[in-house]
């Protein structure tokens, strides 16, 4: 005959409810391992954050104390290196010129990023594959492979040392990246929501603009603002295409302060910070929408 096993009673106070038993908390960390962990992380902020401080604070040291063996992080500051650039430099034309064509890249890519995504997400062509192949093909050849056949073309149109040369090479490398990323995003959109619009008489320009293009504000910000670096700090081809100063764009120009046997770094360093302002101004514009975006097409729903 099989014994029955019981269990003892849970003793409970006089007036009261069980005594509640302390269990330890599980993925609770030891101060040790806290201390290893956040000792770690402020080491790579440190890191990260170095050369950029570093950069700004030679910014502000005249010549010789930046070319000075001692180490130092303020001495004699002095906002004379920033008048050189500003006011004694072709860096105003430059910045124009980086602004004109970074805008242009800018917006030229994200329409036909968008309406490239859109089409290979949406719509069923012959060729479709092969032009999603192409896309990404183009993206395995490094720059320096293409300057020459692009160089070939943009001399054929007469557009060497011009500011749409740049814009059109920049183009051929946002624009492919940029309509993949978009049409990861635009099929993780119902297409049920195309089929209501089509129901009510929207064409299919128009669902794309009303009905699509609101909805992928995440994606179009992040693909903006790649397209936007991609033109802001590239040296490449504007090194290739651009012959004369009042054409140089901020990268290409930044050169001119380190020649081969004179670097002058006091003016590199102050027009390195004057670069990067642009870039994080529209870097704060486009926070919000970066870590949604760069997730976009990781799931179908």
């Amino acid at each position: 005959m099989a014994q029955m096993t019981t269990t003892p009673p849970i003793a409970v106070p006089a007036g009261g409810a069980p005594a509640r038993v302390n269990k330890p908390r599980r993925g609770r960390r030891s101060i040790g391992a806290s201390v290893a962990l956040h000792g770690t992380l402020i080491l790579a902020a440190l890191i990260a954050i170095g050369p950029i401080a570093w950069v700004v604070l030679s910014s502000f040291k005249p010549g010789y104390a930046v070319q000075s063996t001692e180490i130092t992080l303020i001495k004699d500051p002095t906002l004379a290196n920033y008048e050189y650039v500003l006011f004694e430099t072709n860096f105003p034309s430059w910045f124009l010129n980086s602004v004109i064509v970074a805008s242009l890249t800018m917006l030229i890519g994200i329409f036909f990023s968008a309406t490239t995504g859109y089409a290979l997400s949406r719509f069923n062509f012959p060729g479709r594959r092969s032009l999603m192949m192409v896309f990404l093909v183009t993206q395995m050849f490094p720059v320096s492979i293409l300057i020459v056949p692009i160089y070939a073309i943009m001399a054929k149109l007469g557009l060497i040392n011009t500011l749409p040369a740049l814009v059109i090479a920049y183009l051929t490398i946002a624009v492919p990246f940029c309509a993949w990323m978009l049409k990861g995003y635009f099929d993780s959109i119902p297409t049920s929501l195309d089929e209501a619009a089509s129901l009510d008489g929207c064409g299919p320009f128009r669902i794309f603009w009303r009905v699509i293009l609101p909805l992928a504000r995440p994606a179009i910000a992040v693909t903006g603002f790649y397209a936007f670096l991609t033109a802001w700090g590239e040296v490449a081809y504007a090194s290739a295409f651009i012959q004369t100063d009042d054409k140089y764009t901020l990268a290409y120009g930044l050169q001119q302060f380190v020649p081969q046997f004179n670097p002058q770094w006091e003016y590199l360093t102050a027009a390195a910070v004057l670069v990067t302002i642009p870039a994080g101004i529209v870097f704060l514009f486009a926070q919000k929408h970066l870590v949604s975006g760069l997730t976009a097409g990781g799931t179908k729903g």
